[in-house]
């Protein structure tokens, strides 16, 4: 159903994010893509990461049965890792805005249908 592809949409967004999170709580990606923030915000890259992930494992519970949903979970994170990886080197600015325009595009999806 519909539903059920948002939900996807939306867990896939929460593990990518999540897996930026991990990525930002390190020096050198820090460096790369977020040295224009404030460096305290840095600390709560890794807390948020791992709440982005939980949080994507919650909405797996959601769209598969209990049985089936680490499997997809570990599907998402995969998808949102490669996703990452491929995207850190030639397009680190995207990456770090990907889950933010992905979300509003998921939003406005939900809002209209």
């Amino acid at each position: 159903s519909v539903m059920s592809v948002l939900l996807f949409c939306l867990g896939l967004i929460l593990a990518y994010a999540g897996m930026l999170g991990l990525c930002l709580a390190m020096d050198r990606h820090w460096k790369q893509l977020a040295s224009a923030f404030k460096p305290g915000w840095q600390r709560l890259c890794r807390p948020l990461g791992w709440l982005l992930l939980t949080l994507s494992l919650l909405v797996a519970l959601q769209v598969w049965p209990p049985a089936m949903a680490p499997v997809g979970w570990l599907g998402m994170l995969s998808l949102g890792g490669i996703s990452l990886l491929f995207l850190l080197p030639y397009l680190p600015c995207l990456a770090l805005w990907l889950p933010l325009a992905a979300a509003s595009v998921l939003l406005a999806l939900g809002v209209m249908g």
